[in-house]
C-alpha cells in the first residue's frame, strides 16, 4: 500500500475540497492518503516520496501564495527531479496562469507533472472537477 502525500494552502476552503477529493481517490484505490496543510515540516514529507500532489489558488496577480506555499515550493525544488507530481488549484479571476507557470516550473526541475499540467476550477469545485480530482488521486497512488 502505498502513502500519497497531498500538500496544499487555501484561503476560502476550495482548494481544501480539491485535496480532500484528490485524498478520497488515493483512499479509494486501496492506498493511505496524508491530505495536509502546508507548513514547515512539508518538506520532509516529499523528500522520500516519488509521488505527491501540491496545491494552491492563484493569488495576487496569478502566483503562488507568497507567505507559506512559495517558500515551500522554492524549498523542495532542488528535490523534485525524477519524481511525479499532481498539481492543482482554484482561481477566481484571470486565466490559470498561475498554473501555467507552475508547471513549467516543476517541469524545468526535473518533475513530471501529473497529466502533463495541473488541475484547476474556477471558485468552488463542482461534481465534474471532484470526479477528476478523485481519478487523478488513484492515478497518483499507482505511481506513488
Amino acid at each position: 500500500m502505498a502513502k500519497v502525500n497531498v500538500i496544499f494552502w487555501t484561503q476560502g476552503g476550495n482548494t481544501s475540497a480539491m485535496a480532500d477529493a484528490i485524498g478520497k481517490g488515493v483512499a479509494e484505490s486501496g492506498n493511505e492518503a496524508n491530505v495536509v496543510a502546508v507548513g514547515a515540516d512539508s518538506a520532509a514529507l516529499v523528500n522520500d516520496s516519488k509521488a505527491f500532489a501540491l496545491g494552491c489558488p492563484a493569488m495576487g496577480d496569478e502566483v503562488l501564495e507568497e507567505d507559506e506555499m512559495e517558500p515551500f515550493v522554492a524549498s523542495i525544488e532542488g528535490n523534485v527531479s525524477g519524481k511525479t507530481i499532481l498539481l492543482f488549484g482554484s482561481y477566481g479571476w484571470g486565466d490559470g496562469q498561475w498554473m501555467r507557470d507552475w508547471v513549467a516550473r516543476m517541469q524545468a526541475a526535473g518533475a513530471t507533472v501529473l497529466g502533463g499540467d495541473g488541475i484547476i476550477c474556477q471558485e468552488a469545485p463542482d461534481a465534474d472537477a471532484l470526479a477528476k480530482l478523485e481519478k487523478a488521486g488513484a492515478e497518483l497512488a499507482a505511481l506513488a
